[in-house]
């Protein structure tokens, strides 16, 4: 097999000829931005979007469960375009097709030619968990991208052996702590590569430490923000871990992965992990197959969630699809066009598993034919008729309608002095944001971030409660009395018939106990 050398300023790529860019590769991230556009309104607003909203009401250097970069993203963008859902969506679509660009990209600087460069662009855009986070807001949208340019930055490095590449990653990788925490299993995987590769020999050049501190200084404020609260994060971890997380045997999470970056491209990102240990030209980009290996071990030994190996995928594929080109080039030409519509059958069979093209009456019997209604399984929550990523789009404004009902049957002097207590940051989002028309006051609520901002000067002497049980009420509440029940079809089962009470207490002693209330998980 024919390595990657540098000629006359171009890369030779293992096909055998100069490389370049491949205007195909920005064809297909446009096709992957507009998809995502058209369809960002198919459903409604997700879940964590409401919270997300409420943070960005409340800018700070920290939040219980993220860090702040998105939720800084997220208010220029509402600045710039409003909060409509289609401007909601516009920077996860965005990302989503730079991520779809950079896999392209980085398959050109590994050596593929314009073959290769497509196949990878086009099996990182049908992947399902890539349409699925670009659909909504919420930091794992970024994850990817910023996962993707560190790799490619690796390679740069590799290319060049300029030293100076490790500002820019430090750069990337300070940036994506700031955006999710688990970019820290890039670093270790990172870590792990540059002591197991030839890259070891940069330790000894003050580069590194500098791109270290470059990280370390842009993740500063998050990590003050966290010891001011107590390291907040960690409690959300740990209880996360120990009471939401689904845990998953080894099968278990193997075939999410599968299912996760599409059946049809697994034998391309197996063959991209082969080409990193196994070719002659593979070899010397070996750091980015270790990276991949540490993090699935890391999360296979923690038991932690299936996506969170999605960002590791794109330098997988874009190997993958060299290796492909390679052994097609000489043996069967003809399995290129087959397999590529192979693969873009496959993107278009499981497209209404990931974005909400489908009406939800259609896509539950849908999913039922292929055998994946559940999706990709995340938490312990028992999960209705809709994977979960769309169901927790559905059920919020029934649900706000109905405390909004309760509230304006109020006596006046009631409402004056009424609070609304949601159980979850989704309900107290979705009170705060689709309550504004209602007039409804801003909610309270024990769950993360929520818990941290407090009661405010609310003293609790009426109280509207969303969820829960009278029996938990009886000892704050001198009288309880539930006056409505919320009802949705495809929302998640614990969000349909939930209950809602009105709570009285003449003393009011709401921030006595406001400590009891912490929910982090």
């Amino acid at each position: 097999m024919q390595s990657v050398t540098a000629r006359g300023g171009q890369i030779v790529g293992v096909e055998g000829a100069r490389t370049r860019e491949f205007p195909w590769v920005a064809g297909v991230a446009l096709v992957t931005f507009l998809l995502h556009g058209l369809t960002s309104g198919g459903y409604g607003y997700f879940r964590d979007e409401f919270y997300y909203l409420a943070c960005s009401d409340r800018l700070a250097a920290g939040y219980v469960d993220h860090p702040p970069l998105s939720i800084w993203l997220l208010a220029g963008s509402r600045w710039l375009l409003g909060d409509s859902l289609l401007a909601l969506h516009f920077l996860p679509a965005l990302a989503t097709a730079l991520l779809v660009l950079v896999t392209g990209h980085l398959t050109r600087v590994l050596g593929g030619g314009r073959w290769a460069q497509a196949l990878a662009a086009v099996a990182a855009a049908v992947a399902p968990v890539y349409l699925v986070v670009g659909n909504f807001y919420s930091m794992n949208a970024f994850e990817p991208l910023l996962w993707t340019v560190g790799a490619l930055i690796v390679v740069h490095l590799i290319h060049t052996d300029d030293a100076r590449w490790w500002l820019a990653l430090g750069l990337v990788i300070g940036l994506g702590l700031e955006n999710k925490h688990s970019m820290l299993f890039f670093g270790l995987g990172l870590s792990v590569a540059v002591v197991a590769t030839p890259l070891r020999r940069h330790l000894f050049r003050r580069w590194v430490w500098l791109g270290a501190l470059v990280a370390l200084v842009l993740f500063l404020p998050n990590l003050l923000w966290q010891f001011r609260y107590g390291f907040p994060t960690l409690e959300f971890m740990r209880n996360a871990q120990l009471f939401k997380n689904a845990p998953l045997s080894l099968t278990q999470f193997v075939g999410q992965q599968i299912l996760m970056v599409h059946p049809v491209t697994l034998p391309l990102w197996l063959a991209g992990l082969c080409w990193y240990f196994a070719t002659s030209a593979g070899r010397r980009y070996r750091a980015l197959g270790w990276i991949y290996v540490v993090v699935f071990a890391l999360l296979v030994l923690q038991r932690g969630k299936a996506y969170y190996l999605a960002p590791a995928y794109p330098p997988l594929l874009a190997a993958g699809a060299i290796a492909f080109a390679t052994w097609t080039d000489r043996r069967a030409r003809w399995l290129r066009s087959a397999y590529l519509a192979l693969l873009l059958a496959g993107g278009f069979v499981l497209a209404p598993l990931g974005l909400p093209i489908l009406p939800a009456d259609t896509l539950v019997g849908y999913a039922r034919a292929l055998g994946v209604q559940e999706g990709v399984k995340a938490e312990t929550n028992e999960l209705g008729q809709l994977p979960q990523h769309f169901a927790d789009m559905f059920g919020w404004s029934e649900m706000v309608d109905t405390v909004a009902d309760v509230y304006n049957r109020l006596p006046a002097d009631d409402r004056a002095r009424c609070a609304i207590y949601a159980q979850n940051y989704g309900e107290a989002g979705a009170i705060d944001f689709l309550g504004r028309t209602h007039g409804l006051p801003h909610a309270l609520s024990g769950h993360n971030n929520y818990w941290l901002w407090g009661p405010g000067n609310v003293t609790g002497e009426v109280v509207i409660v969303v969820g829960g049980s009278a029996a938990d009420l009886a000892g704050f509440c001198e009288t309880v009395e539930q006056v409505a029940v919320t009802h949705c079809r495809y929302c998640m089962p614990f969000e349909n018939n939930r209950p809602i009470f009105l709570c009285r207490n003449h003393q009011g002693r709401l921030q006595q106990i406001w400590a009891q209330l912490k929910r982090y998980i």
